[in-house]
Order: C-alpha cells, then sequence, then structure tokens
C-alpha cells in the first residue's frame, strides 16, 4: 500500500434544517395556531485518531468530505432530525493544518475530536407565538455549516529517531530490535516508507523506533528522496545516527556525521517560523558505528580514534548482522528515552 504523509482536502459540517411554518388543520378545532417544528441540526464533523490505520491513503481519491445536513422541521410541533456526524479516520500523530498553516488540531494523544461544528436548526413558526401574533407566518432557515481546505499531515509517533544514509543499516537494525519486518536489500533506497518498531527494553517497558529514509546529501535542496520523511523524526526524543564504516559509501565516518548534521540543520532553518515546530539539532544524538563485522578491530579502532579527534565524539559500534553490542545500545536507548528532560 502507497505511503501516504501529506494531503489537501475540503471539509465540512451540515448546515442546519430550517423550521417549519404550519397551523393546525384539525375539526372541531378552530384557531389551531402555528404547529410548526424546529430544523434538526447539522451533523459534526469530527476526526478520530485509530491505531489501525497507519497512512492518509485513504483520503488520496476522494478530496471532500462533508457531513450530513439536519432536516427540517414537520407538522404538529415535530422537530426535524439533526444530521448524522461524519467520522474521519486517521493515524494518531496526524496535524490538520488550515489554508494559512496554522494547526487547527495534532490527534497526538486525542482519540476523538470534534473539529466543525454542525449548523444550528432554524426554529418553526411555533416559536414566533406570542400575545400580539397570534398566527406567524415565518420561520427561520438553518445555519449554514463551515467549509475549510485543510492539509492533514501525518507525523509518526516515535520515542527514537534511527538515522543515516542510505546502506548505513537502519533497517537491519529496526529488524534486529524488533518485530518490524522492512524490506532491506544492498542498493539506495531500498526503504521508501517509514518504518516503526517497537522495542522491549525492560520488563513493562519499551519504546517505539522509526527508521527515516532517503536522506542524503543535499536533501534539504530536494535532492533524493528530498525532506519528505524528516518531519517523521521531529517528535523522537533521541536520535540513533547511524554510520556505515564498511567503506562501501564512504570511507570518512567523520563527514559522513557532519553531511547529516547539516542537513538536519537545514531542515532547522527552513521551518523554523512553523507552528510547533522543534528544532531537530536541538535533539541528543547517539552516534553508532554499523557493520563492525566487515571491518578488522585494528581497522575499527583507527577508525573510531579518528572520529573521536575530528568530533569530539566516542562513537558506540555494532553489528546488526551478528548481533554484537546490540543489547548495550538499547540499553543506551533507554537511558535517553527513559529520562524525564528528553521529553519534548
Amino acid at each position: 500500500m502507497k505511503f501516504i504523509d501529506e494531503i489537501k482536502i475540503r471539509i465540512g459540517s451540515g448546515k442546519g434544517g430550517a423550521g417549519r411554518v404550519s397551523f393546525r388543520r384539525e375539526s372541531m378545532t378552530p384557531r389551531g395556531g402555528p404547529d410548526g417544528g424546529d430544523g434538526g441540526r447539522g451533523g459534526n464533523l469530527v476526526l478520530r485518531a485509530t491505531g489501525n490505520v497507519n497512512s492518509l491513503v485513504d483520503f488520496r481519491f476522494n478530496k471532500r468530505y462533508s457531513a450530513e445536513d439536519g432536516h427540517p422541521g414537520g407538522a404538529s410541533d415535530c422537530s426535524g432530525p439533526a444530521g448524522e456526524n461524519l467520522v474521519l479516520r486517521v493515524p494518531p500523530g496526524t496535524i490538520v493544518r488550515g489554508e494559512d498553516g496554522e494547526i487547527l488540531v495534532d490527534m497526538t494523544g486525542i482519540k476523538e475530536h470534534v473539529l466543525l461544528q454542525g449548523g444550528r436548526g432554524g426554529k418553526g413558526n411555533t416559536f414566533f407565538k406570542s400575545s400580539i401574533n397570534q398566527a406567524p407566518e415565518k420561520a427561520q432557515p438553518g445555519e449554514p455549516g463551515i467549509e475549510l481546505k485543510v492539509t492533514l499531515e501525518l507525523k509518526l509517533i516515535a520515542d527514537v529517531g534511527i538515522i543515516g544514509f542510505p546502506n548505513a543499516g537502519k533497517s537491519t537494525l529496526i529488524a534486529r530490535i524488533s518485530a518490524a519486518k522492512p524490506k532491506i536489500a544492498d542498493y539506495p533506497f531500498t526503504t521508501l516508507t517509514p518504518n516503526l518498531g517497537v522495542v522491549k527494553a525492560a520488563e513493562f517497558r519499551s519504546f517505539v523506533v522509526a527508521d527515516i529514509p532517503g536522506l542524503i546529501k543535499g536533501a534539504h535542496t530536494g535532492a533524493g528522496l528530498g525532506t519528505q520523511f524528516l518531519r517523521h523524526i521531529e517528535r523522537t526524543k533521541v536520535f540513533v545516527h547511524l554510520i556505515d564504516v564498511s567503506g562501501v559509501s564512504s570511507d570518512d565516518p567523520a563527514q559522513d556525521y557532519k553531511d547529516i548534521n547539516y542537513e538536519l540543520d537545514m531542515y532547522d532553518k527552513a521551518n523554523h517560523d512553523k507552528e510547533g515546530f522543534f528544532p531537530l539539532t536541538t535533539r541528543p544524538q547517539l552516534v553508532v558505528f554499523s557493520k563492525i563485522d566487515t571491518v578488522t578491530p585494528e581497522k575499527l579502532k583507527k577508525l573510531e580514534t579518528d572520529f573521536q579527534k575530528k568530533t569530539g565524539l566516542k562513537p558506540f559500534s555494532i553489528s546488526a548482522v551478528t548481533g554484537k553490542n546490540i543489547e548495550l545500545l538499547v540499553f543506551e536507548i533507554g537511558k535517553f528515552v527513559f529520562t524525564e528532560d528528553t521529553e519534548l
């Protein structure tokens, strides 16, 4: 199924039903008076965050959604039925933005939200009866519904974002530490959609990991898959920055580290004025050398020493294939995730 994480649609609540102008017409009841009922309220447009929906693909072909209009009032003081609410099911973490980019609602931690209220029903002519107007011949029309053009934007809810160049081993790592089964191959952009995995860190404690595909040098200008998926790490508490030390893609881990962080910095500068944006470069990073099974211990030691000299950071080294240091890595990640001062 195609992964859709941003889409524009038009939505509307139902308009209220019109009030009724009616008079009693019964034998043996002269001058029966007004008996027009009120119109029904228009249906609300409701958003419901549903865990078994993981993309916005259901909105791809139908771009207009409106709740049912309220029904008109009837005779004998009968009110019209209210319009049915329209419930749109969206993934948890969906943000709804108006045409001006303002956030209307963020469905993180919210199960259901009435986004648009339906219009009120109009009053029937019974409502307007008074001592000086015993037979009113007017009724109210229903209030109109509300129509909006909105953008649905999905940001995956994950505690940990795995970042790095293509082929750094992100998919292999997430498959190793969780039950996720991402597609894995030895060519760039194998992963075209983010993958989520739940990692058990200890009894009764777990965290969610997302691997972010397609981040390459020049991504902030649209190279590769561009920054299409960078929004999915905006909610994370910590980044696991994977760097391939096999020498296949690059022979300078320090430069790889700097290049990826440059892309994060450029993404921050492009989005700094967005409402609710939290800069990516402020997130703690756990720098991890991957694929250490492909180099000798002597070569690995030299790479670690050179990296520390150039960046001032000591990398954590793992092999997702052999499992070397994986349990220690999960423990280290857990220390970031379960520390209160990393909460966003």
